[in-house]
């Protein structure tokens, strides 16, 4: 981030690295199994494009409340509804590390405080990614055995992270 970009800027810097990673992650993970997970519905922008693009894997959506757009929002038993400190540890004993993608937009306009709560959930999420399969964050994220990729073309530097296990 530059001191002369606007808040303008900023929105797309992460919407347009937002859908280069996402497409990146769909395309590494398409001839994997195991379900697709979206933390953090917000608006359901990310989830409606995933369910455009994910083919033959489900995506289960992890929200605190739903509050989308009608046309992203996800069948009922494909919510799982709560704060994801609870919600995660739950569905790691229910599924185990199944989950072949996940993408998580948890964070809020307050960078220290994004940060902080990327470091708590970090490792609730690690062990729910599945071998091979990819974590896309708008956030650092703080793993222990996942490795940062680089990012694909047309995402713009430190708006997005991709992590493989």
């Amino acid at each position: 981030m530059t001191q002369d970009q606007s808040r303008l800027d900023l929105f797309i810097d992460r919407m347009v690295s937002q859908r280069a990673c996402l497409d990146f992650a769909i395309a590494e993970t398409a001839s994997m199994p195991g379900p697709v997970f979206e933390l953090g519905l917000g608006n359901g922008r990310t989830y409606h494009h995933m369910r455009n693009r994910v083919a033959g894997r489900d995506i289960h959506v992890f929200e605190r409340a739903v509050a989308s757009h009608p046309d992203s929002t996800p069948p009922d038993d494909m919510l799982i509804l709560g704060d994801v400190r609870e919600t995660l540890p739950a569905s790691l004993e229910l599924l185990g590390p199944v989950a072949s993608l996940i993408h998580a937009d948890l964070g809020g306009h307050n960078r220290e405080k994004n940060d902080a709560f990327a470091r708590f959930v970090s490792p609730l999420i690690e062990p729910l990614l599945a071998p091979g399969g990819l974590m896309v964050s708008s956030d650092r994220m703080y793993f222990e055995t996942l490795t940062e990729l680089p990012l694909p073309e047309g995402a713009v530097e430190g708006r997005c992270f991709i992590y493989r296990r």
